[in-house]
């Protein structure tokens, strides 16, 4: 009789490692992605070894292993990325092999060498949160490695994993090597389920036969977006994004694949005579496989249950366990005046326009909170476009207007502490208008505490992340924005903002790289300009710089060194005497 193998437990730090697509590049490239992933292999194995860690579990593209200290696999992780992503640096996108990894300090069992228990479950599921080239560490690794290793953590929040019953404080890790070029040349690349249920909302069809009823049927639906992504449980796709898909034919199956999810829910809606129609249904992407259809009809003064019962019931197909208090939790009236909410959604369809929409969208919006005073969204709107005059230049009275915005914003708090998208407009006004960062930092914190779905939410966290001078975290919240809004057009400000970080970090040919793809998306961002006349002189390419410094000053003749510290919201001395200094070589004129 065979002797029984004797099971061991012990306290450990598990690292679970896995590739993003495997079974695609297997499927086109099965030979080369053998290879290439040999040769991964090697360098993970290696990097495990250096840094006493002991290689358990593997299956073919993934790697479990244990270390018995939280700091030992961590560094190993960031330095694996940063390993992984320099062999990837000859490949074209669809061919890159790119690992996410999952660290978790927990009680584990061993037996005849491999790893087994809730402590190998938990990193596993976190390895599926991270992206792709990214580390996805627990709040108890967090508490052992956060004070002793260099690196920015930002917090993701408690998410709730498959099999895990309680959920699992989660941070990202981003660390000086990780890629950055972010959304720019995958795109084409299928993007990873993420491990909950996770939904895109497709702009509804206007069946009212009035044209200049658009505004009130995308505004329902964004509504409807807008209360799915308040369950931390659901992963949601942003309005920017699935409206990509507005007014073209789609295939579910090819939306499911660009947006990354499991679910889409299409619809229409009819507004006549004083009553609303919707229709909704609700497909899975995967096999185009419809799972619920439904129409519901109300007056319309009771949009709002119709819009609470579009959400209860799709919630209901896809995550039937969340609890009735949990659904209760976001039903929450922006107004309950619906000529307030007629004009506020009104204001929201210009407020990304161009001068005159949003001159129009504030007068809409000041005319939302003339009929309701407590409706704190149309404040926060409403100091959101002081934000975009003042960073388009388009202020006629900056004292009077950044008064203004101030005003409106302390109204806005004063009405709600519990509205993450009010939270995430009113921070950016702290931040860009008021250039009281600490303000700003608390409140975009909270914004992405409150709904981690919220893409406005992490993407104005990077930019105030950047302006206190935490970069890699400024990085980590702007990678997650893209994530939630993976065709978003206005992800480009977002890839502007990551050359700006990068340049503060040094990383100066990643800024170029960066700022110079921007600028060719958008010529309109000349900011890029300055990106990259400070990164070339940094880097000791005085001719690049001084070429950049004259394309710019076409456009801003004005600009001089004696002013130029007004246009940088930067809280760190030497961030803005970086830019200073960068300047001053590139030929700025005094």
């Amino acid at each position: 009789m065979a002797k029984p193998i004797d099971t061991e437990r012990r306290l450990v730090a598990i690292f679970a490692a896995d590739v993003e697509g495997y079974s695609r590049l297997m499927g086109a490239y099965e030979v080369e992605t053998l290879h290439a992933l040999t040769q991964r292999r090697t360098i993970l194995d290696g990097l495990i070894s250096v840094h006493r860690g002991r290689i358990a579990n593997t299956a073919g593209d993934s790697v479990l292993a244990e270390f018995g200290s939280a700091v030992d696999a961590v560094q190993c992780a960031v330095e694996a990325q940063a390993a992984l992503g320099g062999a990837n640096s000859s490949l074209s996108p669809d061919r890159q092999i790119n690992f996410r990894i999952g660290v978790h300090v927990g009680d584990i069992m061993v037996k005849g060498g491999d790893l087994f228990g809730d402590g190998v479950n938990i990193a596993a599921r976190l390895q599926t949160l991270a992206s792709a080239g990214g580390i996805c560490v627990s709040g108890a690794a967090h508490d052992q490695v956060r004070k002793i290793l260099p690196f920015a953590f930002t917090d993701l929040g408690a998410q709730q994993v498959k099999n895990i019953e309680e959920p699992v404080r989660t941070f990202a890790v981003t660390a000086k090597g990780a890629s950055a070029v972010a959304g720019f040349s995958n795109a084409s690349i299928p993007l990873t389920l993420p491990d909950k249920p996770s939904i895109a909302v497709l702009p509804f069809q206007n069946m009212s036969g009035d044209p200049e009823q658009e505004y009130f049927v995308d505004g329902l639906v964004e509504d409807i977006i807008t209360a799915l992504t308040r369950f931390k449980s659901l992963f949601v796709i942003a309005r920017n994004s699935s409206f990509t898909y507005k007014g073209k034919a789609v295939d579910i199956k090819q939306v499911g694949r660009e947006l990354g999810v499991r679910y889409v829910l299409e619809g229409s809606v009819r507004k006549a005579g004083g009553r609303v129609r919707i229709t909704g249904q609700l497909i899975e992407a995967a096999t185009n496989k419809h799972l619920w259809a439904d129409r519901f009809d109300a007056p319309l003064e009771d949009v709002f249950e119709l819009q609470d019962s579009v959400t209860e019931q799709v919630v209901g197909q896809i995550a039937p366990q969340l609890e009735r208090a949990e659904i209760e939790l976001v039903r929450q009236k922006p107004t309950e005046s619906l000529a307030a909410y007629d004009y506020f959604l009104r204001g929201r369809e210009l407020s990304t326009g161009g001068r005159e929409d949003v001159e129009q969208a504030l007068t809409y919006f000041y005319r939302a909170i003339e009929l309701d005073r407590s409706m704190a969204l149309a404040c926060a709107a409403a100091a959101d476009c002081y934000v975009t005059r003042k960073n388009k230049g388009w202020m006629d009275d900056e004292a009077k207007e950044t008064d203004e915005a101030r005003r409106l914003v302390e109204v806005a708090l004063k009405l709600t502490q519990d509205d993450a998208l009010c939270l995430a407009l009113c921070a950016m006004v702290f931040s860009f208008i008021q250039r009281q960062n600490r303000i700003g930092d608390d409140l975009s914190k909270r914004a992405v505490l409150l709904n981690p779905n919220l893409r406005l939410a992490w993407h104005n966290r990077g930019f105030i992340c950047t302006y206190a001078g935490r970069h890699e975290e400024a990085l980590a919240a702007i990678e997650r924005s893209f994530r939630l809004s993976p065709l978003d057009p206005q992800n480009i400000r977002g890839r502007g903002m990551m050359a700006v970080a990068l340049l503060l970090l040094e990383r100066y040919d990643e800024a170029c790289e960066i700022a110079a793809r921007v600028y060719e998306v958008d010529p309109n961002l000349t900011t890029m300009l300055r990106v990259q006349a400070v990164a070339h002189a940094h880097a000791g390419r005085l001719e690049e710089a001084k070429h950049f410094m004259s394309q710019h000053a076409k456009f801003h003749p004005d600009f001089r060194l004696s002013n130029v510290r007004q246009y940088f919201p930067f809280e760190r001395p030497e961030d803005m005497e970086r830019v200073v200094s960068g300047f001053r070589l590139a030929g700025m004129p005094e």
